[in-house]
């Protein structure tokens, strides 16, 4: 189960935190608050939660809160929430045609919910130690042990089953919009596929009524008879209702379904997945980036667990709302997808689509649009377009070392990265700003994630010791800064994943405290409370062999939003940005530091 921290741990994390971004004066301020906090009603709060939790021992405290946090939220699905991860290329070339990679895809897809569904998918098992762990041998002896003893079979010699409850949600899922708070809808007895092309809305059964998934050809035939269907492309395309703000998207939902589209709606919703089908080739990174995070707006339902998006030329990637689960699960499965479809592709460049009848098999839905409609879908898109044009996406890869190196330097690769970031900002904007890592708790029943805080009295100093003031110090102090820096992100990452983080905790109370009608205390209601969790450097990692890369819009208007991967000789960055930052300085001062550090751990001198 997810560990609630003590309080007294969660206090001192929090002042940690605090100590880099107040002066002297402030920081005595809120130091005050918290000890008070920690005292008074701060410990009755956590007794409460402590309590509440003994009683739910079927999940963990975090979840109905964090559920919450995301359906409650009235913003935007785009750019605000939902991420993207595209996926590598085909190492076939000829495989990356669209029509072929959508098949094989598609049915990769199927096989995987049909084998989680059976029972059978391996378990989600994080290996400390694999070479004693991740063996034949542990497997098959592990699975004669009961299962409410294997987990502590596994725990002795360091492997940790992950949570997989999220996974369910994967499937024949949605986010319906409802005023206030939505609902996560799922229907695993419809057997259809949602295909989106051109703004035009197509269903056909991928499986059969004994659940057996249609034959590859067919599944290519229909696909086949979607991409030549000429159709105009919609006066409203439908798809841009998912991009609205929550309550106006639920009362125009409700409109929708009262001017009979109840069917259609519905078909929509209970589909398998949406598979989106793009009529242009990807003519950059950039532009990958762009296509998979928000796309056009009408070739895109944003409310589905996720979206399989694939375009002209073959490239895909997966666009996923967040409410429902993590990045975790959606990796696994796209790890799976893409190994099985590379490595057993169901269909190959010189396969026929079957003979069948598709113009019965394909129904193209038809939506009935009143004037009202026609003018919330017109509105949504002016948003939607505004959003995207205000929005700036720029990419680098550093190409003078990756994980390899650092590793042999004994530094955490991750902490590298992270130090970049703090010491970029620095440069840029002479200021260390409140900056969120995210971190997965799936070890734990019910875990979601715990933040890491990267910007620390140690990156501070470290930053302020390469960028401010080079001269005064000698390539092995500065080799010492990082080392200090390494080890202390290490022990926050560790903390994390453990669930000791100070974020999820506090954030607890505060939901428990509104939700008994307390008033807020005033910890809580202190400006710098506010300011941390005003996340101006938000970031996420992910590194997978079938994943190219993966960003997600800014949390914050003046803030960036930072998708990184450590390789193990270069590392990349995606990074989001609105008007109020500079996203593309941002990266050159982060190549700069990179380059930086690099140099110092190399041994070599480096000029300012």
């Amino acid at each position: 189960r997810l560990p609630i921290p003590k309080l007294e741990d969660t206090i001192k994390r929090y002042l940690n935190a605090q100590k880099p971004l107040l002066n002297d004066d402030q920081f005595r301020k809120t130091e005050e608050l918290a000890h008070r906090f920690e005292k008074g009603i701060g410990r009755e709060l956590h007794e409460q939660l402590v309590a509440q939790d003994n009683q739910n021992k079927h999940t963990s405290y975090i979840t109905g809160p964090w559920f919450d946090m995301y359906l409650k939220a009235r913003e935007s699905v785009v750019l605000n929430f939902n991420p993207f991860m595209s996926f590598n290329p085909d190492p076939k070339s000829e495989y990356n045609d669209q029509l072929i990679r959508a098949t094989n895809m598609t049915v990769s897809a199927l096989r995987f919910m049909k084998t989680f569904r059976a029972g059978y998918l391996e378990p989600e098992v994080f290996h400390l130690n694999p070479e004693k762990s991740d063996t034949q041998m542990f497997k098959k002896i592990i699975r004669f042990v009961p299962s409410s003893l294997s987990w502590f079979g596994a725990y002795m010699v360091n492997a940790y089953p992950l949570d997989m409850s999220q996974y369910f949600r994967l499937f024949n899922s949605t986010r319906l919009p409802k005023l206030n708070r939505d609902e996560l809808y799922t229907d695993e007895k419809a057997k259809h596929l949602l295909v989106l092309r051109n703004g035009n809305f197509y269903v056909f059964d991928v499986l059969d009524r004994d659940g057996n998934t249609l034959k590859p050809s067919e599944i290519q035939a229909h696909l086949k008879y979607i991409l030549s269907d000429n159709s105009p492309a919609p006066a409203f395309p439908l798809g841009y209702l998912t991009s609205e703000n929550r309550d106006t998207w639920a009362l125009l939902r409700k409109n929708l379904l009262d001017n009979g589209n109840e069917a259609a709606l519905q078909k929509v919703d209970s589909a398998v997945f949406c598979l989106s089908l793009d009529d242009f080739p990807i003519k950059d990174l950039v532009h990958l980036s762009r296509t998979m995070l928000h796309g056009d707006g009408a070739n895109r339902w944003f409310d589905k667990s996720f979206s399989l998006i694939i375009t002209k030329d073959g490239t895909a990637g997966i666009n996923f709302e967040h409410s429902w689960g993590d990045g975790v699960a959606v990796l696994r499965f796209q790890n799976e997808v893409f190994k099985d479809s590379t490595k057993a592709p169901a269909v190959s460049p010189q396969s026929q689509p079957a003979s069948v009848d598709s113009s019965t098999a394909v129904q193209k839905l038809d939506f009935k649009l009143n004037d009202a409609l026609k003018a919330g879908i017109t509105k949504a898109k002016q948003k939607f377009d505004a959003s995207v044009e205000a929005l700036s996406l720029n990419m680098i890869q550093f190409h003078e070392g990756g994980k390899d190196l650092l590793k042999q330097k004994k530094v955490s690769p991750d902490a590298v990265a992270q130090l970049a970031f703090q010491m970029a900002f620095l440069r840029q904007y002479d200021q260390t700003v409140a900056t969120y890592e995210s971190c997965s708790t799936a070890a734990f029943k019910h875990g979601r994630t715990e933040t890491i805080r990267p910007a620390s009295v140690h990156t501070k100093k470290c930053s302020e010791a390469f960028v401010r003031e080079l001269s005064k110090h000698s390539t092995e102090e500065l080799q010492k800064l990082i080392v200090e820096c390494s080890k202390y992100h290490g022990r926050l990452t560790k903390e994390a994943a453990m669930g000791q983080g100070f974020d999820r905790h506090l954030f607890g109370l505060r939901h428990l405290a509104l939700s008994k009608g307390i008033a807020l205390p005033e910890f809580y209601q202190d400006q710098a409370y506010a300011q941390l969790n005003h996340n101006i450097i938000s970031t996420s990692t992910l590194v997978s062999p079938a994943v190219q890369l993966g960003g997600f819009g800014p949390v914050v208007a003046d803030g960036f939003g930072v998708g990184y991967q450590v390789q193990d000789d270069w590392i990349g960055c995606n990074v989001s940005s609105y008007p109020a930052r500079n996203g593309k300085e941002f990266l050159q001062c982060i190549h700069k530091s990179l380059e930086d550090i690099f140099n110092v751990l190399k041994g070599k001198k480096i000029g300012s």
